[in-house]
């Protein structure tokens, strides 16, 4: 195997430790070393023990020797800041968890624990993912490896930074609005959002609960497939996941050859005037070679789409004064020093959380009290509905939808992501080029919900044919 270990996807990392050309010791001792040097630049992860790392990765290579050939043994995967790992620190960015450790694993975590992933690092986000930029984190704000002047995307900033910058070959983030794909378009690599229900979301800490859905970053598509298969499917634990079988998505993504006898429609409202004409043109030049692997494209229309990003924050924000009500400084987390119950409640809540956060939780405590309920809060549910139906209309006449991550205004990067989520759908960025001023640009696929395969089969025969997701920043090159 040429090259680092560091830079090494998923895979690559998986065939030499079969090939027993590293050890899992090696690679996780090269991740680690890159870490120290990088992160007082990136601020990327929140907490890493290197000896358990090691230990756990001592563990993988003597597993291997007794004849254990699991496809992930000793692969590292870096997670996001919002799944519950037993042993380590989740705080989901915030203040009000500070102290609390997780005595459990999510079941994300745990079924890449029976695949034989070790769990590297945990990743910064912006506090419980309240934010498009991770700058709202208690740790202070990840930098985009691209140009540490700039933000990665958000909330799932951290995880998408260290893919990129070589901290992990693959990492685990939550999307609740675009917060997977739209930090894989900022840092350049590939953001996999599942369907709603098809990935467990227990022991994860809950921003919007019928909006958040568990999802792999990875340096490519197949990578991302190798993460999500592991983890997806039915749980006990989680009523909202589907029975449905998965299937050898893994094994599709790496058949798939090209495009044809597939429509990919391409919404006008994707491409108004007034969005960023350098991502766009880059994203045309995506679709116009998509077209070539095969695809027919068609024009198709969203029209609900400019409703999006409010209605995504009213409900939003109204799922998360519920969620967020149990952090009172009394069962886990921070506790403010007070002599009254009612006092310690507000202290704590008033310490403990940030602005972002209070801003919301004030939003939806109002659009759910009596008289704004009606007006706000069931007017959103309406266009909720008419969002879900304008992807119905339009994959009728198309088999799968291609559209644009924005890397330039982060208000209109969400407007363009959230609907996903609204309507349950998956959704996949990979990469597609890169602005005059050497930012990556992202091409968005979506496809109707329990169609992941789709997707990932579209932007595996895209990467298969382009160059962009090896791209590389230039941070941490000597």
């Amino acid at each position: 195997m040429s090259g680092s270990p560091v830079d090494w996807g998923v895979s690559e990392a998986a065939d030499a430790l079969a090939r027993k050309e590293v050890s899992a010791v090696e690679l996780a001792q090269a991740l680690l070393t890159r870490a120290d040097k990088l992160e007082p630049q990136l601020n990327a992860l929140t907490w890493r023990d290197s000896e358990a790392v090691l230990t756990a990765a001592r563990a993988a290579d003597e597993a291997r020797a007794g004849g254990d050939s699991r496809p992930l043994l000793g692969v590292p995967v870096a997670v996001k800041d919002v799944l519950s790992v037993a042993g380590q620190p989740c705080t989901a960015g915030s203040k009000i968890l500070q102290g609390y450790v997780a005595p459990f694993d999510a079941t994300a975590i745990a079924r890449l624990r029976a695949a034989g992933c070790i769990f590297i690092a945990r990743t910064n986000t912006d506090e419980f993912a309240m934010g498009g930029s991770t700058e709202t984190s208690v740790y202070g704000p990840t930098r985009n490896p691209w140009d540490v002047a700039r933000a990665p995307g958000g909330s799932s900033g951290g995880s998408a930074a260290a893919v990129a910058a070589r901290l992990a070959p693959a990492a685990l983030a939550t999307d609740s609005s675009g917060s997977i794909r739209q930090p894989a378009a900022f840092c350049g690599v590939t953001g996999f959002k599942p369907s709603y229900g098809r990935v467990s979301r227990f022991g994860c800490v809950a921003l919007a609960s019928s909006l958040d859905q568990v999802g792999p970053m990875a340096r490519s598509v197949a990578d991302a497939a190798a993460i999500y298969q592991a983890m997806a499917g039915h749980d006990a634990r989680d009523s909202t996941t589907s029975a449905r079988p998965v299937g050898d998505v893994l094994a599709a993504v790496r058949a798939a050859k090209d495009l044809r006898g597939l429509k990919l429609g391409v919404p006008a409202e994707f491409f108004m005037p007034e969005l960023d004409a350098d991502v766009a043109q880059r994203v045309r030049a995506a679709v116009d070679e998509c077209r070539a692997l095969g695809a027919q494209i068609v024009e198709v229309s969203l029209p609900h789409t400019a409703y999006g990003m409010a209605d995504y924050f009213v409900l939003s924000a109204a799922e998360a004064s519920s969620n967020l009500a149990r952090y009172d400084g009394v069962r886990y987390g921070f506790r403010a020093d007070a002599d009254e119950l009612g006092d310690m409640y507000d202290q704590t809540r008033g310490q403990g959380f940030g602005a972002e956060v209070k801003r919301r939780l004030l939003v939806g405590t109002y659009v759910l009290c009596r008289g704004a309920a009606e007006e706000y809060y069931r007017r959103a549910q309406q266009v909720r509905t008419r969002i879900r139906r304008d992807f119905e209309q339009a994959f009728a006449a198309c088999d799968a939808i291609a559209g644009r991550d924005d890397p330039v205004s982060m208000y209109r990067g969400d407007s363009l992501t959230a609907t996903a989520n609204l309507a349950g759908l998956c959704a996949l960025s990979v990469p597609c080029g890169f602005t005059a001023e050497g930012l990556p640009v992202g091409l968005q696929i979506l496809a109707p919900a329990f169609h992941d395969e789709l997707a990932l089969r579209i932007g595996a025969v895209y990467q298969q044919a382009t160059a962009w997701h090896e791209s590389r920043p230039p941070m941490g090159e000597d």
